[in-house]
């Protein structure tokens, strides 16, 4: 069986076999000792036969070659055909749509059926676009098997061999129907007629709905009887009894009796029918159209009835949800998106597109008749319709929540206590859509006074946009990767908001060095004030900086202060909305709210849900309706829901790459290499026995439990990857000749150096990064060690000693020295060991990628082969191509393995 994959390359046909189950497919290709006789075309294009060399292989068997197959590129066209096949013999088994049969020879057998028009209708365009290679047996002579008929034998084979079931030796008394081996019964014959009779229906039935007078809505719905084999053959039920019968057979009036019986099941007034010497017609109340028209219609259809309406009938009423339509712009736009002012949401119907008028809105609403007179006809009146008419007013809507509805097209609505919330298309009336249109295209902006800088092209488009949205009182999300310049930026910010109040910005305390230098060089004479420490005193113009850590602790000091504006910097700090840091920050209010962050979703959109609904509370509504609605369609791969989320967060978060054309064209190339390390032979004893000593132990856990057993063995085998003695927590270890990741380290370094380079070397775990500290400070090279616990003041003055070139080598750990830090004196990066998300490793890279770099950047990644590490650089090679708001959830998706899925990613290859 190992061989199917690529026997699916060579061309394959299928043989039919009695019984059904016993056919083959027949691989053919080029050496081999079967044969089989095919029609090939000669070089004059005249079909002869051929012996090939053959593999035939039974179809139950090749079943699940050939449907991964149809979507297999390199499949040869044959193989892609039959896999497209038996994919719908699949679906037919799974419907149960198989019937007992007796086969010419007299086994037991199953075959497909019975076929509805629509599987009718599949089956006979599949058949049409069989390949000639795919059925290449001659019958007799040259002349090559009818297409539809051997589809048919193929489907029958699979449906024969799959439901060997138990159950048929209780219905036959035999094993038949039940045994794998062909079983003689010819005298089940008559049995097997008998009970497929009628379900192999040959006909189908279509509804149509009659009214001989409009005015009194008085309908009959009339039985239709259609031909399956030919569709063209048409007549009414009435005529089929009268023996009018057009070519139907003579078990006709069964089938049609049958198949009323199958459609009661779909709409149950349809029983009545049944209970007619002649089931032709059926008269129908008001009750009965309105159920019609509320579903029933729709299930008969699904149920291959067919309903038709009178041609009279007009059926061009349509509802439309209006937002804003009974309201006049509102005049302070910041009031009314601050959610002060509710706005109209109401129904609007239309016909053939034109709004009914107030009088037409009464008459229908008054109206308790499934047909009424508008405007010189007749109407039919679908009751979902009638009821908006009765009761046109929906729920007023907020400011944003109006505002999300014109972005997004669409408004969610509770169903009335019915069931699931309902999504409706909705139109903004013209006002709201000249809002709408104002956010996403704003006006230009010209740099402030008082700005020492030429911003960039992408860096006044930001402000622009920062400065629409600030003065309708709304925030936003500013986005763009590390290193181009959102500092900058919302320095300008602050100068084009000259006289709304203070500016308080939070952020990492590693960054308030940073800020501080940056407002002084690029807006010189603005106040500027650290709020950190024991000397905590605030301003009423300027700048405020202070850390997460002291906001959190000072919130309601902070919160009674007035800002004009409040920036949270690094925001993917306060992506948990229920962490004390982000709850601290939601107490400070402010004129308006400006979040930066290079990674606005690290692991899943909640992250997203909790930075946009502190910038604008309430856009997104609750997060539990937030993940309902947006979070887990879009993260189940909904391209549509994806689609309609962008349209809303849109012009609430700016996105830039280094890499989008224009952005930063003078950044020079950055060369990402990927290096694969071998273990040593102490590493590879260690990972084995560590594999193996969990594993036994998660087999037998639970829970909570297993998962934290399966977290200690991610971690316990990256730092086996990294060095034993890292694993080992030895105090004073040999560390030279243990590890594949510190030699190629050292050599790489010995290079850089050499070259009089500079290199960021980051790793997850604090414990290695002073392991390589001490490694490389025995090897005389100089280095430096910044780590979480490392105090402000030392940082900013290691990040000058680097950039001085004073310690070529800087060590960081990755958590604490991933985002804020400007370290462009390096042009290389090594990322040690791996981070779950790509995400934060580019922010890592992006402390030499960034403006002002000028050399080329090389970045490192060390891989230990045959180990996890080997199967997450792949996963996260593809994680890297998703789109940013859908990222993995990082170690927390491994807990959830199965064991064998487990063991097979961790195993040592």
């Amino acid at each position: 069986m190992s061989a199917l994959p690529d026997l699916a390359r060579h061309p394959v046909i299928f043989e039919p076999g009695d019984p059904p189950r016993s056919g083959h497919l027949v691989f053919l290709h080029d050496e081999g000792d079967d044969t089989a006789t095919v029609i090939e075309q000669d070089d004059d294009g005249r079909p002869r036969p051929r012996e090939r060399a053959a593999t035939r292989i039974p179809a139950a068997d090749a079943v699940a070659v050939l449907a991964r197959a149809r979507a297999d590129a390199a499949a040869h066209p044959a193989a892609r055909f039959w896999g497209a096949a038996a994919l719908v013999a699949l679906q037919l088994v799974t419907r149960g749509r198989i019937l007992p049969a007796v086969t010419p020879g007299g086994h037991d057998s199953w075959r497909a059926g019975p076929l509805d028009a629509a599987d009718a209708r599949r089956v006979r365009e599949l058949a049409e676009a069989m390949p000639a290679a795919a059925r290449a047996i001659p019958v007799r002579d040259l002349l090559l098997p009818d297409a539809e008929s051997l589809l048919r034998a193929f489907l029958d084979a699979v449906a024969d061999a799959m439901p060997r079931s138990p159950g048929a030796v209780r219905a036959t008394g035999t094993t038949a129907f039940a045994a794998v081996k062909p079983v003689k019964v010819p005298h089940l014959r008559p049995w097997a007629e008998e009970v497929s009779a009628g379900l192999d229906s040959g006909v189908r039935l279509s509804l149509r709905l009659e009214a001989d007078d409009l005015a009194a809505a008085e309908f009959r719905a009339v039985v239709q009887v259609h031909g399956l084999a030919d569709p063209s053959l048409v007549v009414d039920a009435a005529d089929l009894w009268e023996g009018r019968d057009p070519g139907f057979g003579p078990r006709a009036r069964i089938e049609v009796t049958l198949a009323l019986r199958r459609a009661a099941r779909a709409w149950a007034r349809l029983e009545r029918l049944l209970d007619h010497a002649v089931p032709d017609e059926l008269a129908l109340t008001d009750g009965d159209v309105e159920d019609l028209l509320s579903g029933a219609a729709d299930r008969l259809t699904a149920a291959g009835v067919e309903v038709h309406w009178p041609r009279s009938l007009v059926r061009g009423l349509s509802a439309q949800a209006v937002v804003g339509e009974r309201d006049n712009a509102p005049s302070d736009l910041p009031s009314f998106l601050g959610g002060h002012h509710l706005t109209s949401f109401n129904w609007r119907l239309a016909l053939g597109g034109a709004p009914l008028t107030a009088a037409e809105m009464d008459l229908l609403a008054e109206s308790h008749r499934p047909v009424v007179r508008l405007r010189d006809q007749w109407v039919l009146i679908d009751p979902a319709l009638a009821r908006k008419a009765r009761r046109p007013d929906l729920k007023p809507l907020t400011g944003l929540q109006a505002l999300g509805a014109a972005l997004t097209g669409t408004v969610e609505l509770d169903g009335e206590g019915k069931g699931e919330p309902e999504q409706v298309a909705v139109e903004p009336t013209a006002w709201l859509a000249e809002l709408r249109d104002r956010l996403t295209d704003p006006d230009p902006v010209d740099p402030p006074p008082g700005l020492a800088a030429t911003l960039r092209d992408y860096q006044l488009q930001g402000l622009r946009w920062l400065a629409r949205m600030t003065s309708l009182g709304l925030g936003g999300c500013l986005a763009d990767d590390m290193g181009l310049g959102k500092t900058i930026t919302l320095i300008a910010l602050h100068l084009h908001r000259a006289g709304t109040g203070p500016t308080l910005v939070v952020c990492p305390a590693s960054l308030l060095g940073n800020w501080e230098r940056e407002i002084t060089r690029f807006a010189p004479g603005v106040p500027v004030r650290r709020y950190h420490g024991s000397a905590r005193t605030l301003a009423d113009e300027g700048f405020v900086l202070t850390t997460y850590g002291t906001m959190r602790l000072d919130a309601a000091t902070l919160g009674a202060h007035p800002w004009g504006l409040l920036v949270a910097d690094e925001a993917q700090h306060v992506k948990n909305p229920t962490s004390g840091t982000a709850k601290a920050l939601r107490e400070i209010p402010a004129a308006a709210r400006v979040a930066l962050t290079g990674t606005p979703v690290e692991n899943n959109l909640s992250e997203l849900w909790a930075i946009l609904d502190w910038t604008t509370p309430g856009l997104l509504g609750p997060l539990g309706r937030f993940r309902a609605r947006w979070a887990k369609p879009v993260e189940s791969g909904d391209t549509e829901t994806a689609a309609r989320l962008a349209r809303l967060v849109g012009p609430f978060l700016l996105r830039r790459r280094k890499s989008d054309p224009g952005i930063a064209p003078e950044l020079p190339p950055k060369t990402e290499t990927d290096r694969p390390v071998p273990l040593t032979t102490e590493q590879a004893a260690l990972y084995e026995a560590t594999v193996r000593e969990i594993m036994t132990q998660i087999e037998s856990a639970q829970g909570m439990a297993r998962r934290g057993l399966i977290v200690k063995l991610l971690t316990g085998l990256k730092q086996i990857c990294n060095h034993p003695a890292h694993y080992l927590h030895e105090s004073a270890p040999r560390l030279t000749g243990r590890s594949g990741k510190l030699e190629l380290l050292d050599e790489l370094v010995d290079t850089i150096v050499a070259e009089d380079g500079a290199v960021l070397v980051f790793t997850q775990y604090v414990a290695m990064a002073r392991l390589l500290d001490r490694h490389l400070t025995a090897r005389g090279v100089g280095t430096q060690l910044l780590h979480g616990g490392t105090p402000v003041a030392r940082r900013e003055e290691m990040v000058r000693r680097f950039q001085d070139g004073q310690a070529p080598v800087f060590l960081l750990s990755l958590k604490a020295a991933g985002t804020g830090l400007n370290l462009t004196r390096a042009d290389h990066v090594i990322h040690y060991d791996r981070w779950w998300n790509p995400a934060v490793e580019d922010q890592a890279t992006d402390r030499a990628y960034r403006i002002g770099q000028t050399r080329p950047v090389q970045v490192h990644r060390l891989i230990a082969e045959g180990t996890i590490e080997d199967r997450i650089a792949a996963m996260l090679g593809a994680k890297r191509s998703l789109a940013d708001a859908v990222l993995a959830s990082g170690e927390a998706a491994f807990t959830e393995l199965t064991d064998a899925e487990l063991a097979a990613l961790v195993e040592l290859r």
